[in-house]
């Protein structure tokens, strides 16, 4: 459960995290795209092992965070569905979903 978000601080289960995170399965990590304001496939190694049915993304406080086609395709192949969202948003979405779900969330820009 996310609790507590604000512009590069993000709460997760008591704990503060102050990079990107992946939060997939049972498992929170840090979180570095392999370019910057992008995500790209290659990026969400550690979402596809745990083989969510509902990707949240959030593309940081501003909306910054680019998802080119390539990788919308790339889920879809995955049969993962895409939410993208600015962070504020994504974290509720997150909380509120049932199901398998992992999130990829941008804790800046």
């Amino acid at each position: 459960m996310i609790e507590d978000y604000a512009f590069g601080r993000i709460t997760v289960n008591g704990k503060v995290y102050t990079s990107d995170i992946i939060i997939a399965g049972s498992s929170i990590h840090s979180w570095w795209r392999k370019q910057g304001h992008v995500l790209n496939p290659e990026d969400l190694t550690s979402v596809l092992k745990a083989n969510p049915q509902t990707l949240v993304v959030g593309t940081g406080a501003y909306g910054l965070m680019k998802i080119p086609e390539k990788t919308e395709k790339f889920l879809k192949r995955h049969n993962i569905t895409l939410i993208a969202e600015k962070t504020g948003k994504a974290v509720g979405i997150f909380n509120n979903l049932t199901g398998e779900k992992a999130a990829a969330l941008h804790l800046t820009c």
